[in-house]
């Protein structure tokens, strides 16, 4: 699953001034253009644009008057963490270098008898 980081900046209130631009529309298009791409370069990736109440105080009487505030949304693939591993764990250690040969290992005496052995009941005593 792919996680992201967000960065949410202020949109510009007004157009930049350029050279063959004529236009308040161009302008604006200009401003809007120059944060996306500087952004981009970062690698960031523009999302949206949301229009979002902010509380602010107004005058010294401490009166609050909701405020709208345009707000550019991006977004990047998080990195992760660098103790993370970036391949899973295996479950289950393999040890088949480190254990003994098998020729270094007794067989395992069997000291039962066989269940299809006759076996002899005792005699009683005289």
């Amino acid at each position: 699953m792919m996680h992201y980081e967000y960065l949410v900046v202020p949109a510009p209130r007004r157009g930049l001034k350029a050279k063959g631009l004529k236009g308040a529309e161009a302008r604006f298009a200009k401003a809007l253009s120059d944060v996306m791409n500087a952004h981009a370069a970062d690698g960031w990736e523009y999302q949206r644009t949301d229009t979002l109440p902010s509380d602010e105080r107004d005058g010294l009487m401490m009166n609050r008057t909701t405020v709208f505030q345009n707000m550019m949304v991006f977004r990047r693939p998080s990195q992760p963490a660098p103790d993370t591993p970036s391949e899973p764990l295996p479950l289950i250690e393999d040890l088949t270098d480190d254990a003994p040969e098998t020729e270094d290992i007794p067989a395992p005496v069997d000291d039962t008898p066989a269940a299809d052995a006759p076996t002899e009941a005792p005699k009683p005593a005289t």
